[in-house]
């Protein structure tokens, strides 16, 4: 067994790791005479640096065991070196500084964690939390000692000495004035045009610090590759990019947001980002909520800057306030932030006493649909071999529950957590039902007294983690944005999703909608031949809409047809099969169900069930050329619509990759590491000029058309498999 120790600034390693010798982990104090020793002197240690440790087991390479029952392989990841095997046991982090800028000294006893990422950095984890892990009775626990190098505690300057040691250096280095010329800012343009997820070679980076100052001067917004050349082992350099922050140009808050990524924790450059974000409106700060809660993981002191920010906008705006309070009550759960969210929620809940009564209220609805839910799972899994008369029986006793007094009160005259603005006045009882699914989601039906129109309809879901629902919905909502700033609406629906808790929370119901495999099936009477029906879905807008209604029915078709095309090839999203499909009955179309993301496509047997880019059928096509075979003028309209829609998302590529890369470690199951938002740079051609990405995206566009059979076939299986009708 072996501990590894390791400086990082952000995820740059400082120096060297550390290692200790081996020792056989039988005794109790294993590592006792052992002494770390890092290759960087203290005087060169960033504020905000980390020390991280790592526990490994080291065995010699064995043969390929026959049966993995119990092998280490089974449960673990394995890393080899130099003819070992290494086996991470836990690892741990804390910060070489606390709080008050004082080096840390003495014992401190850190407990563990045992999960480990799918990436580590020299077998370490940087990323991961400062905090120890509570559950201490079943952790590895560290103890370690820092040495004391004074009688006096040692201190990191104060940014006055900072900027005094860059006003000295002035003179004394050679001034960055450029390294011969225009061939040099040639280069340096194509670097800072590059997307996030571009790697900079060390004599890149060398460019990027010479030319500094022509980089405030000409690419501001390209800050965070500036940041990431700065040698932040040296205090000298350290010094003069700080006193370079002073001057440097103001970013607009989409730029400011890389820099609160786990790349960069100097803690000016954070309140340097945060005084950037001071500058959105609510409606742009609730665009970018969901990434501003879980950057909080980043900070390593409950107290800064951008914990004041949001406390502050939330207090003065209580639709932010709103969201501020359920995005940390969902995650309140997780070890790593318990915590730190509890305080934050304490905090808002102190400032803002008339809202805590809304919000109990809540809390308290939610707490009642989970018993409703959890007495129907226990009904139907008691029932399960008779399922329909029980299953009638199961209803009953659900709205039975719900029309009793505690429960009718809880539920009513409630301000809806997917949407403050919104009041859920009484249930309509009878039409409230529970959803065939292995969770048993909850389908409740709100009577609509305020305004005119269809009743209102959330879902309640529970045993469902709804993070990924709700990232992929808020990109959504953010294309949407980003197409009509550019005069282009194509009629999105990114309807409402709320985690609540622990694998818990709320959808919005879409109104006057039905399900692709639904329509099918109500015009055919033979499951298999419904999805090869197509006129089925034109004759179901002909239904509801007449002449020129049923024209923007179809106009409506086409827009969002075109943009769900575009989103779902961008976004790599997967499992489209006719019941994740949705028509409302004024033409939108629009996806569910976003539990596979980023190119993660559902296969069986090794076969990817998916073989499209995204689905485009020829029912769809059928609809948007007005049911005339060969309406060339309609279509062309439409690929023109998509074509539009990609170059739109292709110029904003930088700020897509950054608000995924924000959510790294949020624990969402297909979004764990840099390579899973690789798919996005790959999808929007970020390598490429407008004219490659565009021939990139119709190979694809004719992909979509030529093996549209494929998507047909699915849908027969999916629609012979389920009965969908309801």
């Amino acid at each position: 067994v072996q501990v590894r120790a390791g400086l990082f600034h952000g995820t740059e390693l400082l120096c060297k790791p550390a290692v200790s010798s081996d020792s056989s982990g039988r005794s109790e104090h294993i590592w006792k005479s052992n002494t770390l020793k890092f290759e960087l002197s203290v005087s060169d240690l960033p504020r905000m640096t980390r020390l991280c440790f790592a526990i490994y087991a080291v065995t010699d390479k064995v043969k390929k065991q026959k049966s993995t029952k119990n092998a280490h392989s089974s449960k673990y990841q394995t890393i080899r070196k130099a003819g070992k095997v290494l086996y991470p046991i836990a690892w741990v982090n804390t910060m070489v500084f606390d709080y008050r800028g004082q080096l840390k000294t003495g014992d401190v006893i850190l407990h563990c964690w045992s999960s480990f990422p799918d990436e580590l950095e020299e077998m370490l984890n940087p990323i991961g939390t400062i905090q120890t892990n509570p559950y201490t009775e079943n952790a590895t626990a560290l103890h370690i000692h820092f040495p004391e190098y004074s009688s006096h505690p040692v201190v990191f300057p104060p940014f006055d000495k900072i900027l005094e040691k860059a006003a000295q250096l002035v003179g004394v280095i050679e001034q960055p004035i450029g390294r011969g010329g225009k061939k040099f800012h040639i280069e340096l343009k194509e670097i800072m045009e590059r997307d996030p997820l571009s790697q900079l070679c060390e004599n890149e980076k060398d460019l990027i610090w010479t030319l500094r100052y022509d980089c405030r001067e000409n690419f501001p917004q390209s800050l965070p590759k500036l940041l990431l050349s700065v040698k932040w082992s040296k205090h000298e350099d350290m010094a003069q990019l700080q006193a370079l922050l002073q001057i440097w140009p103001k970013l607009s808050p989409r730029d400011a947001l890389e820099l609160l990524d786990f790349n960069y924790p100097d803690q000016y450059v954070r309140e340097y980002a945060v005084s950037c974000l001071h500058d959105m409106s609510d409606e742009e700060l609730l665009q970018y909520l969901l990434q501003l809660v879980q950057v909080l993981r980043y900070e390593p002191y409950y107290d800064c800057p951008l914990t004041h920010f949001l406390l502050e906008r939330a207090q003065r705006n209580r639709k932010i306030g709103h969201f501020l309070f359920w995005h940390l009550r969902s995650e309140i759960h997780m070890p790593a932030v318990s915590v730190q969210f509890a305080l934050i929620l304490e905090a808002y809940c102190r400032g803002s006493i008339p809202h805590i009564e809304v919000l109990k209220k809540q809390v308290e609805a939610l707490s009642k649909l989970k018993s409703v839910n959890e007495l129907i799972k226990l009904g139907t899994i008691k029932n399960a071999r008779s399922k329909t008369k029980e299953a009638m029986l199961t209803k009953e006793a659900m709205m039975t529950c719900l029309r009793q007094s505690g429960y009718s009160e809880a539920l009513s005259d409630l301000t809806s957590p997917l949407n403050p603005s919104v009041l859920l006045s009484d249930i309509n009882v009878e039409k409230c039902r529970y959803m065939d699914s292995k969770m048993k989601p909850l389908w409740i039906v709100y009577n609509n007294k305020l305004m005119s129109g269809d009743a209102l309809g959330i879902i309640f879901k529970n045993g469902d983690d709804l993070r990924q629902d709700m990232l992929t919905l808020q990109i959504l909502r953010l294309m949407d944005l980003l197409w009509k700033e550019s005069n282009l609406d194509l009629r999105i629906v990114p309807y409402g999703c709320l985690a609540t808790g622990d694998r818990a929370g709320l959808i919005e119901v879409v109104s006057s909608a039905d399900t692709i495999a639904n329509i099918q099936l109500t015009s055919s009477n033979v499951a298999a031949a419904a999805a090869f029906n197509k006129d089925a879905l034109l004759n179901w807008l002909k239904e509801r809409n007449s002449g020129d209604a049923l024209d923007r029915a179809i106009e409506e078709f086409t827009l969002s047809c075109a943009g769900y095309c575009v989103a779902t090839y961008v976004l790599g999203i997967g499992d489209r099969h006719s019941d994740n499909i949705m028509v409302r009955s004024t033409g939108q179309l629009f996806h569910i169900d976003f539990g596979h993301i980023l190119g993660n496509f559902k296969s069986k047997f090794g076969i990817k069930r998916e073989r499209v880019p995204f689905i485009l059928t020829h029912d769809f096509i059928h609809v948007i050329q007005e049911g005339k075979t060969g309406n060339t003028e309609k279509f062309g309209s439409f690929r023109k619509y998509c074509e539009e829609a990609y170059l739109i998302l292709r110029r904003n590529g930088n700020l897509f990759i950054t608000l995924f890369a924000l959510m790294l470690t949020a624990g969402l199951p297909e979004l764990t590491s840099v390579k899973d938002i690789q798919y996005l740079k790959d999808s929007l051609a970020l390598g490429k000029n407008d004219d490659e990405a565009l021939k990139q995206f119709r190979q694809k566009f004719d992909e979509a058309l030529r093996e549209s059979w494929t998507t047909k076939v699915n849908w027969m299986a999916h629609n012979v498999a389920k009965d969908n009708r309801s």
